[in-house]
């Protein structure tokens, strides 16, 4: 269909945020233009979760989330919480199992949750116009999207994360037009690359162990893994979020060893030593790496405990210093973008630009790895669709 006619509202984006806007603003009576520039719904959502889409996260609260305002989210996430979208699921006959850490995956396929969201809108009465790009102009107290009209604006096009699904700056630009301020985006949920002397732990590629990794104000303890490039796996990509250039990436390797650990190894027996006793906790080739940088291979009887004290300090906090990440093409998702300053909490309106809303990702809200970024998604599209 042409991008023409008199809205009350028209969303821009047809991602988890601007699909869930459209469906719940039509169903409250509103008439409802919602745009992409792909020519089909939900890229995102059909990828995630191998496929099987995280769509929420039972546990998410305000402080499973960053922000510069790290209270900003709680207004929206404590009026549509992960309950009420499973009630939807629910309604929809869409099968679902938890995986661990409150994390909720269709049994079927993400395809489910995208024709989901488009039945809400067809209920709603939503006009889509799909494969078009959208130009915006503002006049006469009206927005105007390309030959359509409306006097509310809702950007909900995501950041920059992914671009071969379509990712782009649309929501930055557009908010940067209307004055609205931009938090720098940077990739999150992202691996992290190593170098230099650090390069040697490639050759641990594809290896995974229970780890806890910190950095900054952030600590997560689930599996990293070793890469060709440099680090991975749900810790790391935890982390990601914490991390800037420059920062060191703490690791304990052996969390649940009560200190003193290698001491009481070497009394259990005196002839082992530290490959063989890392061994027995961690796979193979990461316990003779470690041991090969730890430079400790006598027999431990030969050790003294100073030396075994020190090790036991360094594997509970070895330090990696990434040199990047793997940028955004193979970031999950952004962290950053349209000022929460900007916006009011209870309805996403910009303060200083009437009837402009910004949703999801596009806003300076980013969850941690594990469905929550999806909840921020009905959250806050919930918030924007009671005040269109």
């Amino acid at each position: 269909m042409g991008i023409s006619g008199h809205y009350d509202a028209i969303i821009i984006g047809a991602g988890a945020a601007g699909l869930y806007c459209a469906a719940l603003a039509g169903q409250r009576g509103r008439r409802v233009l919602l745009i992409d520039h792909n020519d089909t719904p939900g890229a995102k959502i059909l990828i995630s979760g191998g496929g099987r889409c995280n769509f929420t996260n039972i546990g998410a609260a305000h402080d499973n989330f960053i922000s510069v305002n790290p209270h900003f989210a709680k207004s929206a996430l404590s009026r549509h919480t992960p309950a009420d979208f499973i009630a939807l699921v629910d309604r929809h006959g869409i099968a679902w199992h938890e995986k661990t850490l409150g994390q909720l995956f269709c049994d079927g396929s993400a395809k489910q949750i995208v024709a989901m969201l488009l039945a809400e809108c067809a209920v709603g009465g939503v006009s889509l116009a799909f494969g078009a790009s959208a130009s915006v102009e503002h006049r006469d107290g009206q927005f105007h999207v390309n030959d359509a009209t409306a006097p509310a604006l809702v950007l909900a096009t995501g950041g920059l994360s992914i671009p071969k699904l379509g990712a782009t700056p649309f929501a930055y630009d557009t908010a940067r037009r209307f004055g609205l301020k931009i938090v720098e985006p940077r990739p999150a949920l992202v691996p992290l690359t190593l170098s230099g002397d650090e390069a040697l732990f490639a050759t641990l590629s594809g290896v995974a162990t229970d780890v806890v990794a910190r950095a900054n104000k952030g600590s997560f303890r689930e599996a990293a893994l070793f890469t060709h490039r440099g680090l991975s796996g749900p810790a790391i990509l935890q982390i990601s979020s914490y991390w800037r250039n420059g920062d060191a990436v703490e690791i304990d390797f052996l969390p649940d060893l009560a200190p003193g650990w290698l001491r009481a190894a070497k009394r259990k027996d005196p002839r082992s030593t530290l490959r063989r006793t890392l061994a027995s906790h961690l796979p193979a080739r990461l316990a003779e790496t470690l041991a090969d940088q730890l430079a400790l291979s006598s027999e431990f009887a030969n050790v003294p405990d100073r030396a075994l004290d020190a090790a036991e300090a360094r594997l509970a906090d070895w330090r990696f210093t990434p040199n990047g990440s793997e940028g955004f093409a193979k970031a999950e998702v952004t962290i950053g973008g349209i000022s929460t300053a900007e916006l009011s909490s209870q309805t996403m309106e910009s303060k200083r630009a009437p009837g402009l809303f910004a949703i999801g990702e596009a806003v300076d809200v980013t969850g941690w790895l594990g469905g929550y970024n999806f909840q921020w998604a009905w959250s806050s599209a919930f918030a924007a669709a009671q005040a269109l």
